[in-house]
């Protein structure tokens, strides 16, 4: 299939998105496994930088396209829907970032082992929404698909950091490390399958309108309860904001020339 035909075909182009950035967590098992890892002054900055990113892509782009197709107030329930439904699933099945806290050198092997299967079981299901939310904003442009795609992936690495450190750690094993960060990346790709087989067969303006908007409310969400504050105990200082301010400038000009 051609790039012009693959962009055309918004069903297909979303289902790669979402799985190309579910599957970004590799990208940073791999580092962890191979390479030094990362300094917290570049994780806090590309962790505030996608947040910019879809903080703006939000409201500028999912809100405002919500209202138009089903109105103000019918958008804006939408939206803070989609924040509940993020927080009542962050309540239930919490997970944290492995850089956030220093394990002690006393913590066994086996607590290491189950911290480490608690964080991927929880960063899979938080990456289900994520994962709609790619192959929503592919159906309403696909231009929209790949930025939501992109600040994603870019907020995966250090997920895939979080689930393989304490894999490796526990295990010795780099194998058993990549592939419980892979399968935590997967689950992406799930998201964006059910969404797929709920939405195709009946997707409207309307259905459309709702579902934007309570996107948007869910990546405000991971942007403002995760990623932010993940960005703030990593370094301390304006590094975040700075990355944030320069992903609503990338954004924004990416929006101006689409």
């Amino acid at each position: 299939m051609s790039l012009d035909g693959l962009m055309e075909n918004k069903f297909v182009l979303g289902l790669l998105l979402s799985a190309g950035a579910g599957l970004s967590t590799t990208v940073g098992s791999l580092i962890g496994l191979a390479v030094k890892k990362p300094g917290p002054k570049f994780l806090s900055f590309t962790l505030g930088f996608s947040a910019g990113v879809m903080i703006l892509v939000s409201f500028v782009e999912l809100l405002a396209k919500a209202i138009e197709s089903i109105g103000f107030v019918p958008a804006h329930m939408g939206f803070f829907g989609g924040m509940i439904a993020y927080f009542l699933i962050d309540l239930l099945i919490p997970h944290d970032y492995s850089g956030q806290h220093d394990h002690p050198e006393s913590v066994s092997d086996e607590g290491l082992m189950r911290t480490s299967l608690l964080v991927a079981l929880g960063i899979g299901i938080h990456n289900f929404p994520e994962g709609m939310a790619s192959f929503v904003g592919t159906l309403q442009k696909p231009e929209l698909g790949v930025a939501i795609a992109i600040a994603i992936a870019i907020h995966n690495i250090p997920e895939g950091l979080a689930v393989s450190a304490p894999v490796y750690l526990a295990t010795g094993s780099r194998s058993k490390a990549f592939l419980w960060s892979f399968l935590s990346g997967v689950s992406e790709l799930v998201g964006a399958g059910i969404a797929a087989l709920v939405l195709w067969p009946i997707l409207n303006d309307t259905v459309l309108g709702w579902v934007l908007s309570a996107v948007g409310g869910i990546m405000v969400a991971i942007s403002l309860d995760e990623l932010m504050p993940t960005a703030k105990s990593m370094y301390e200082g304006h590094i975040p904001i700075l990355g944030a301010i320069l992903g609503m400038m990338i954004m924004a000009a990416s929006l101006a020339m689409l």
